[in-house]
């Protein structure tokens, strides 16, 4: 299991060039225009895990298999595009799709690259967005709250339940706040999240900079920062020209040694992926033998059948116990066998709640 993030923002901010560096393909079209973008693109990209590589010379694995973090590429709204200006329309039903948002947003100066908006200012344009996305989210419950409420009069439970969920966030709409502002029990979550609301979408802001202030941001980067931090969003500093030169790179020594000469650490999509991991509540729990090592995404607070049916349907299905390792434990022990010598090794039953690191082994009976 892993999660798709839609790559919204408005045209020219860096979206597609984003996109290609990311999944280092030449899928998306990056051109100085608006609307080059026409249909989503997908790609998927292996998430990176130092933990997976040292399980694998570990248990002397025979091939690595990382878990996968998908990016679509949505073209750039603009203003009315609630209202079907641009290509609004196509690209707001896009947004739906997805997961979370990465919203990108230009925190550079460039001549040569035009402004949509004639200037640049990433907390306009982030308003910009989100008042698209909250006029598209109020049209749309406006009309469902109405009918919702017919329904409830009349005694449907379902139609009841949907307006105790869908209130709250037109309220909160009709307030100039997104849905997701709206503080809902995880039972409440999972209803809303049928609806499709677009503003109910977790988001991370991707400041786009200029190739020198990839590591230490800029001024436009740090008006972004206090914008996020008063909606309780989550922003990382991108450089998508960086980006893009390190997708060039093949060899990893060669990649780190040019991360080094400006200062990183890491790369982008590996801070991209870390904060979607914790915006969506992600963790990673592995399978290891000497075949393979494999690496799995879980939502956070789920139990060990439902990991199971992660890798197959019929595990979660005729799931009768996990043989646990935690991470730490077998890095220390130095193999599995000396794990279940030393004691390290847990039988855990339907109830345990899935750990980030764990390593299974799923019995089951169908």
């Amino acid at each position: 299991m892993g999660f798709n993030c839609g790559i919204v923002g408005l045209p020219n901010v860096g979206k597609s060039t984003l996109f290609n560096a990311l999944t280092a393909t030449a899928a998306a079209q990056a051109a100085n225009y608006p609307f080059c973008t026409i249909e989503p693109n997908v790609g998927r990209v292996a998430v990176p895990d130092a933990r997976l590589d040292k399980l694998a010379v570990v248990a002397k694995s025979a091939k690595i298999i990382p878990t996968q973090l998908e990016f679509v590429d949505i073209a750039g709204l603009v203003r009315g595009a609630s209202k079907g200006e641009g290509l609004g329309n196509q690209f707001l039903a896009n947004i739906r799709e997805v997961d979370a948002i990465v919203h990108v947003l230009r925190c550079f100066e460039d001549g040569d690259i035009t402004h949509v908006e004639g200037s640049v200012d990433p907390v306009r344009d982030a308003e910009t967005i989100e008042t698209e996305l909250m006029l598209a989210d109020l049209d749309s419950l406006e009309r469902r709250v109405s009918a919702a409420q017919k329904k409830a009069k009349g005694g449907d439970k379902d139609a009841k339940a949907q307006l105790d969920v869908m209130e709250p966030a037109l309220a909160a709409l009709q307030a100039g706040k997104p849905v997701r502002s709206v503080e809902y029990t995880a039972e409440e979550r999972a209803l809303v999240k049928t609806l499709g609301l677009l503003t109910s979408k977790p988001v991370l802001y991707a400041c786009n900079v200029e190739e020198a202030s990839a590591a230490t941001g800029n001024a436009f980067s740090a008006k972004v920062a206090v914008m996020a931090k008063k909606q309780g969003a989550a922003h990382v500093v991108i450089s998508a020209a960086i980006e893009a030169e390190v997708a060039l790179l093949s060899d990893e020594a060669e990649r780190q040694e040019f991360l080094e000469t400006l200062g990183l650490e890491e790369t982008g999509l590996a801070r991209v992926i870390r904060s979607g991991y914790e915006l969506l509540h992600l963790i990673t729990f592995f399978t290891v033998g000497p075949k393979e090592a494999h690496a799995w995404t879980l939502p956070k607070g789920l139990k060990a059948p439902q990991a199971a049916g992660v890798i197959h349907t019929d595990f979660e299905r005729g799931f009768i116990r996990a043989e646990t390792i935690s991470y730490g434990d077998f890095v220390a022990c130095g193999s599995e066998a000396a794990a279940k010598e030393q004691g390290k090794m847990r039988l855990e039953g339907k109830e345990y709640l899935v750990q980030d690191g764990d390593i299974f082994h799923f019995l089951f009976n169908v």
